[in-house]
């Protein structure tokens, strides 16, 4: 093994040198510390202060007296059903309303839809006419109607009949096309004031309904009111007998009411009650003149006296006065009339004829009396 060699001197550095080494130190730090930004703290910035707003509040008013409470209206009073009508007392005949003159002849209609508007509720034909598979069946013969448990009521020269609900059986024909139908009146009266409702029902149509109120007078019906309610909605003519005039809910002019107006549905009535007050007067082949309004007009209708004939009706034999309005312009309506001679003169069978052959002919099924 060889011995170590000989080791280098170490290198002394000479008290100059480490001055120096010292000196550029700390040259170099003085140089590093001036190059740097200087990062101060700055105190955060203190919120901004809002200024204080005051408003003055005016004191509320002293609470007012409470108010007293409205009070109900009381229900409305339930309406009293009308009494037996009692013989009214004997009062002074009044002569008769002279007829038109002959000049007030019966002016041309409106061109009518098929059986709208007609005088007894035959406008269910203005509905598609439901064809029935076979005609309505005869009234049985065995059955028989009531005789009349209430008398006619005498008001002066017109006897009006006692109240009575009659039933028909309709038959009718629109656009060539029959259909079958049923029909109610019902009439009542308290010697004053009177009611008449008639309602027409068919399958599949629907219902048509009409009314007539008013008073009774030595003269027979004065009505107030006349309702025609077809399936929509409702149409009216009010007879304002101190004014004069008939007005109508379908804003038509007004008419001026002539003495013994009536509507379509109390000539029918009317009608019997002047024949039975006064029979001599209207003898086959006489005529009367009678102011008739509906729902958009009024004017005077032309009634003959025909004849009397007997109708199997209600299951019975039925002795009857037949009566005419003849169509005397294009458009007309026909109507026959026929009156029971032995049930107070009341309307036992209806038949209207439009120009273009469209019919209704409603005829007594069943008479009821109170």
């Amino acid at each position: 093994m060889s011995a170590p060699g000989p080791r280098p001197p170490r290198r002394v550095l000479a008290p100059a040198g480490l001055a120096a080494l010292a000196l550029a130190v700390l040259a170099a730090h003085l140089l590093l510390l001036i190059g740097l930004p200087q990062w101060t703290v700055r105190p955060a910035a203190p919120p901004p202060v809002r200024p204080l707003l005051t408003r003055t509040l005016p004191a509320p008013p002293p609470p007012s007296a409470p108010v007293a409470a409205l009070p109900k209206p009381a229900p409305p009073a339930a309406r009293p059903r009308p009494a037996r009508p009692r013989p009214a007392p004997a009062r002074p005949a009044q002569p008769a309303a002279a007829p038109e003159p002959a000049e007030m002849a019966v002016t041309a209609e409106p061109v009518p839809a098929p059986l709208s508007d007609t005088e007894v509720g035959p406008a269910l034909a203005q509905a598609p006419a439901v064809p029935e598979a076979s005609a309505a069946q005869a009234p049985d013969a065995g059955a028989s109607a009531p005789a009349s448990s209430e008398p006619p009521t005498t008001v002066g020269p017109a006897i009006v009949p006692g109240s009575a609900r009659l039933s028909y059986k309709v038959q009718a024909e629109a656009r060539q096309l029959p259909y079958h139908a049923s029909a109610e009146l019902l009439w009542r009266h308290d010697a004053t004031q009177y009611e008449a409702h008639l309602t027409i029902s068919a399958f599949l149509i629907g219902s048509r309904s009409q009314s007539s109120v008013g008073s009774l007078t030595p003269q027979g019906l004065a009505p107030t009111r006349f309702a025609d309610r077809p399936r929509r909605g409702e149409q009216a003519a009010h007879f304002d007998h101190a004014q004069g005039r008939i007005t109508f809910s379908t804003n038509t002019p007004e008419a001026r009411l002539l003495p013994g107006a009536q509507d379509r549905l109390s000539l029918f009535l009317q009608l019997g009650a002047l024949i039975a007050g006064q029979p001599g007067r209207f003898p086959p082949g006489s005529q009367l003149t009678i102011q008739t309004a509906g729902t958009r007009d009024a004017e005077p209708w032309v009634l003959s006296v025909e004849r009397e004939e007997t109708l199997a009706l209600a299951g019975q034999a039925l002795p009857t006065l037949k009566l005419l309005r003849q169509p005397r312009r294009e458009y007309d309506t026909r109507i026959e009339l026929w009156l029971g001679r032995t049930l107070d003169y009341l309307p036992v069978r209806i038949r209207i004829t439009q120009a273009n052959g469209d019919f209704v002919d409603q005829q007594l099924s069943a008479i009821e009396r109170p």
